[in-house]
């Protein structure tokens, strides 16, 4: 009788222990699951490429500015630089002849919403909306989907950055903004480059007047540090 009472302690006992042992493992398993959701980041835009390659990116938000991109497109064909130009689809449907010059001379192309809106104040679908019908629009154009998006504003949220990740864009920001809109002198310009500059760079203008007038010495001043200027797509790939 003693053994058997012995035996059943033991069996209990025993049952016990691997009771507390799936418990625990299930524990450690609830709490693995709730750390990787916690480390969890939502996409961020991209800013900058490649830190280690000594090349830099120019870009190109439009949504105005259409007297200024032929002698734009002059100089960098001048200068053999490719740059990558983020245009608007009511700016690309009223501008087709310039959006398909721009790509022509082998410039990259990148989507820059429709209208030009505060994106941050739009649903998922209205940002959908407005990414899906500028890039149609740009197809028909050129014959390319693009590969970015750039925001108006620079805006972004996390519907903003989820809008872009499913219509298959990266969200592009800048690293170094050349505030040309704000008409300062070209000097002013270059001297913000060169303080700023930085391998992996991505330089962001516009089609101004002073643009057009620092555009060739800031090439050559890019060039001057050793700065290879490449496409976006390239600068994000190496």
């Amino acid at each position: 009788m003693f053994v058997f009472y012995a035996r059943k302690r033991s069996m209990a006992a025993l049952l016990t222990a691997v009771m507390t042992l799936i418990a625990i493992i299930a524990i450690s398993i609830s709490f693995s699951a709730h750390q990787s959701q916690q480390v969890f980041q939502p996409e961020t835009p991209i800013m900058r490429g490649n830190t280690a390659n000594k090349c830099v990116s120019i870009t190109v938000n439009i949504d105005w500015g259409e007297e200024y991109l032929p002698e734009m497109l002059a100089i960098l064909q001048e200068h053999h630089v490719a740059a990558t130009f983020f245009i608007t689809g009511r700016w690309a449907k009223n501008n087709g002849p310039l959006v398909q010059k721009i790509a022509q001379q082998g410039n990259e192309i990148g989507n820059h919403g429709f209208s030009h809106p505060h994106v941050n104040n739009l649903s998922l679908d209205e940002n959908m909306a407005e990414i899906q019908e500028t890039e149609n629009i740009l197809y028909q154009l050129t014959g390319s989907h693009t590969k970015f998006f750039a925001p108006p504003y620079g805006e972004y949220n996390d519907t903003v950055l989820d809008a872009a990740n499913k219509s298959s864009l990266q969200t592009v920001l800048w690293s170094i903004d050349t505030v040309d809109w704000q008409n300062p002198t070209p000097g002013w310009i270059i001297s913000r480059l060169s303080n700023m500059t930085h391998s992996g760079a991505i330089i962001l203008m516009h089609p101004t007047p002073v643009t057009v007038k620092v555009l060739p010495d800031m090439i050559k001043t890019l060039s001057g540090q050793g700065y290879e200027i490449v496409s976006l797509e390239k600068l994000l790939s190496e």
